[in-house]
């Protein structure tokens, strides 16, 4: 998904500014998350706009997709100003931590997060902030969900296997219980190396899916991953 942009089959992504390209954990959770009922949708970490104007692709809700980062802020404000769902998406150049908009929940909010807290540092600093949890950590994620999520609101983010456990116990300390986990494998005899995670302030047992990407072969795709893509990439 590497270049200077990346067509979709309703829009197109320019990735040339943005401190991270198109990637396929952020097509999953755009592809996955949970719209049912969502009249406000809040992207936290927004990079080149992918996730947000796919949500504005899948439901007619009120967007807020903000992103610290000055030059991807600019990318991804480019990037929906060219959708045709410019209307319903504000992009904001603006923290997680700094984001206290009067008198405004969200039904619905969703991010693909920094969670590579012990792997090696990329040189590149906007990337390194970016990936790593240094810049917005577990413990903010959740005290701003708590602070920003409707009463009966969820939220929804996608994590490597390692890191997702940890936060499901580490959000139960906020009072916000794990309602659904997606585990996805590369193939199928690899380990599960992603988990989307639905929470809300319900406490209940939490309902278990299985996602495979390729049959086995490269660019081999499971049958399942077609589906929920094909909406989106060219390919299918």
């Amino acid at each position: 998904m590497a270049g200077n942009s990346f067509t979709f089959k309703q829009f197109t992504i320019q990735q040339d500014k943005s401190a991270f390209k198109v990637g396929t954990d952020g097509v999953l959770l755009g592809a996955v998350a949970d719209v049912t009922g969502a009249d406000t949708i809040l992207d936290i970490g927004t990079g080149t706009g992918v996730i947000a104007i796919m949500m504005a692709q899948r439901s007619y809700s009120e967007i807020v997709a903000i992103e610290p980062d000055y030059d991807s802020f600019i990318q991804a404000e480019g990037n929906v100003t060219l959708c045709k769902w410019e209307s319903r998406i504000k992009v904001v150049n603006c923290s997680l931590q700094n984001y206290n908009p009067p008198d405004k929940k969200f039904d619905l909010i969703i991010t693909n997060p920094p969670y590579f807290s012990d792997s090696l540092r990329n040189p590149d600093p906007r990337k390194s902030a970016t990936r790593h949890n240094d810049s917005l950590t577990s413990e903010e994620i959740l005290e701003s969900v708590i602070r920003l999520l409707a009463p009966n609101g969820r939220f929804q983010l996608i994590m490597p296997y390692i890191e997702g456990n940890i936060f499901i116990a580490e959000a139960a300390d906020y009072g916000l219980y794990c309602n659904s986990i997606l585990k996805i494998k590369p193939l199928p005899t690899s380990e599960i190396r992603r988990l989307i995670l639905l929470f809300s302030r319900e406490r209940k047992k939490a309902t278990e899916r299985f996602l495979t990407i390729e049959h086995g072969k490269r660019h081999e795709f499971t049958e399942e991953y077609i589906a929920l893509t094909k909406d989106y990439y060219l390919k299918f």
